[in-house]
């Protein structure tokens, strides 16, 4: 992750909770592209925090290796999967294309880009690292209309944005919005799915994205 996020440092392996709803449907993704390719992956977990996810991704055959910024993150990671492949890097540092010595089939980035100043470099990052042919997989928070409007009637707002708070979300995404930013860096194929919560207020969107042959 980058250097504006998780100054804090991690405490210890488990996993956010964010995961125990988004990463079931992300590894049904990636489960899906290997097949597709009728073989393993190689996966960068861009942010990958303490390697909770790239345990889960290397469990499943896969090649991944995990980056973030935090060194309590990676210290932690490679104490949990001393057989992974993890590395200290923010993403907005060019260093990040050095470090990952060879294009990957699979970017995954769970619950980073709401955290970023400058949302876009993950995306641009992530489309100089994939093959052709290569698949971004992103989960964030969901931000739609109805939820938006489910927040206002509860008067919610203040405790949404709760400036008490260290560190947390400073990007808040629609399909929309971020769909747009996709594009824009130049992947297409996009698609969408949310989880978490009940139709139209859920708390997390997944947009699978490809960057064509």
């Amino acid at each position: 992750m980058t250097n504006t996020h998780r100054n804090y440092g991690w405490k210890d392996a488990e996993h956010t909770a964010a995961h125990d709803y988004t990463l079931p449907a992300v590894l049904k993704e990636v489960m899906g592209i290997s097949a597709e390719l009728r073989r393993p992956l190689q996966i960068l977990d861009l942010g990958c925090g303490n390697g909770s996810a790239t345990s889960q991704l290397t469990k499943l055959g896969h090649f991944v290796m995990g980056v973030d910024a935090s060194q309590d993150g990676i210290d932690i990671a490679r104490s949990r999967k001393p057989d992974a492949h993890f590395a200290v890097c923010s993403i907005y540092e060019d260093e990040l294309r050095r470090i990952v010595t060879e294009p990957m089939d699979c970017v995954v980035s769970l619950d980073v880009i709401e955290h970023l100043f400058y949302p876009t470099r993950l995306l641009e990052q992530s489309f100089q690292i994939l093959k052709a042919g290569g698949h971004l997989i992103i989960s964030t928070p969901y931000h739609g209309y109805l939820k938006n409007l489910a927040i206002s009637f509860a008067n919610g707002w203040d405790r949404h944005f709760d400036v008490h708070k260290d560190g947390g979300h400073i990007k808040f995404f629609s399909e929309r919005t971020l769909g747009r930013m996709a594009r824009d860096v130049g992947f297409s194929n996009l698609q969408f799915s949310k989880v978490g919560r009940l139709p139209g207020i859920w708390k997390s969107m997944i947009m699978v994205a490809e960057k064509k042959l």
